[in-house]
């Protein structure tokens, strides 16, 4: 089963970007935005909405649109023993485009987010890479400041410094902007759960690699046509 998407709704985005102040109580004195002022700020201001991120050739003849969550383990799942495989044989190859399109369910997948978005494009899918592979981990037993603390150390461990990895984690700005990206594409493209794929233009539910692998090649071979 995959994780069925649940928040749309103005009060769902001051709850995602509801993190007071738990990343500053140990790793900067700098004070994070709250549920009341992240509330405020999407309603009193239009948000810029943020490009895709893309892997591989701009001009693959297939384009794959992954939605998925960095909390979510059947995106974790995917990652771990599909994507290696997407990645090798067709986005290295040339015939895939991948871009990955983030979804909050919660604080904490927004806060891997702003992770993942803090050594910029180019380290992008390397850094989402290490946390789906760390998921268990870093979510651990669900509490926050275990969770601020792991999401720490995968970013030192990504090559980024204390203070990136703190201003990271304390940019308002970004945090509006990643919730409004989320907002926009998901209602798009009627996304309702996650992992969600939409390969050239189709959309595609969570499925086993064989048949993922059919959609691929049917659509490689009429791009030959």
């Amino acid at each position: 089963m995959s994780k069925t998407l649940s928040i749309l709704g103005g009060a769902a985005v001051a709850g995602v970007l509801a993190v007071g102040g738990w990343f500053a109580t140990q790793h900067s004195e700098a004070s994070l935005i709250t549920a009341a002022q992240a509330q405020e700020a999407t309603a009193d201001k239009k948000v810029q909405t943020l490009p895709d991120i893309v892997l591989g050739q701009e001009d693959a003849p297939v384009t794959v649109v992954e939605y998925a969550s960095f909390t979510c383990p059947h995106c974790a799942n995917w990652h771990e023993t599909e994507y290696p495989t997407l990645k090798k044989d067709y986005i290295d190859t040339g015939k895939v485009k991948f871009i990955q399109r983030e979804v909050y369910f919660d604080k904490f997948g927004l806060w891997a987010g702003l992770i993942a978005q803090c050594g910029g494009d180019m380290k992008y899918y390397a850094i989402s890479d290490m946390l789906y592979n760390k998921q268990k981990e870093w979510i651990g037993d669900g509490k926050s400041q275990a969770i601020a603390d792991n999401l720490h150390k995968i970013g030192l461990q990504a090559g980024l410094t204390k203070d990136q990895v703190t201003n990271c984690m304390n940019d308002e700005k970004r945090a509006e902007e990643l919730v409004a990206t989320f907002q926009k594409n998901a209602s798009d493209d009627k996304i309702d759960a996650t992992p969600t794929f939409i390969i050239n233009g189709k959309k595609h539910s969570n499925m086993a690699w064989d048949d993922f692998k059919k959609i691929l090649d049917d659509e490689l071979a009429k791009a030959k046509q």
